[in-house]
């Protein structure tokens, strides 16, 4: 089990904020080894210097950037729930996203666009940025992630209806494969108000193109 802790914290000189991340030993140590083991086919000197640490620091930057299956996205929103009569479009944008994409474990990155309409009940906004992460920490498919993010809010929430829209750039395609650096991925999932009206739609996807300033 990885934990992931954050707290303010009193020290001897000040007051200031802390983190504080703790992994799991078992898992440090399994991936650390498969890690050193991975270099060493690769033709590099495990023991040199500059390699040393590397199989710990890697089995920590993994689990960190896989944290998200340690959380379930459903509790995140379920912990601010509040009823308000509002039924006009809720959108949060350019929500900055790192994934790993599954079949190279290689990073993809980029951002989403989430919009609900509510139907008597809202979220926290944070919440909705934090249920993109706890998705995106994981190896994914961005197809696969963008309907988790949809399905997840439409399940907890009940709106009328849940637009979601994920632009990312992916290493695999960058740095192996094709190699096209400047290829963008985009992908959409619709559900209620925004699958069936053609307005509401069309606004959500001029939103999200339009600059705020």
């Amino acid at each position: 089990m990885i934990e992931f802790a954050e707290k303010g914290a009193l020290d001897t000189d000040a007051t200031r904020y802390m983190k504080i991340e703790r992994y799991s030993e078992e898992g440090t140590e399994g991936i650390s080894t498969a890690i050193r083991s991975i270099l060493g086919h690769l033709g590099e000197d495990t023991s040199r210097d500059g390699i040393a640490d590397t199989p710990m620091r890697v089995a920590k930057a993994l689990q960190f950037c896989a944290q998200g299956y340690q959380i379930d996205p459903k509790k995140i929103l379920e912990g601010a729930l509040f009823h308000e009569d509002y039924s006009q479009m809720v959108l949060v944008k350019d929500i900055e996203l790192y994934s790993l994409c599954e079949h190279h474990l290689l990073p993809f990155y980029g951002k989403a666009h989430v919009a609900y309409i509510p139907n008597g009940t809202i979220t926290g906004l944070s919440k909705i940025a934090r249920v993109v992460d706890a998705y995106a920490r994981r190896l994914q498919v961005q197809e696969r992630l963008t309907m988790q993010i949809r399905d997840c809010i439409q399940e907890t929430l009940h709106p009328m209806g849940v637009a979601v829209v994920i632009e990312a750039h992916h290493l695999c395609m960058m740095m192996r494969g094709v190699q096209k650096q400047n290829s963008v991925t985009t992908t959409s999932a619709f559900s209620g108000i925004f699958m069936s009206n053609k307005t509401t739609r069309e606004e959500f996807l001029s939103l999200i193109q339009r600059a705020l300033h």
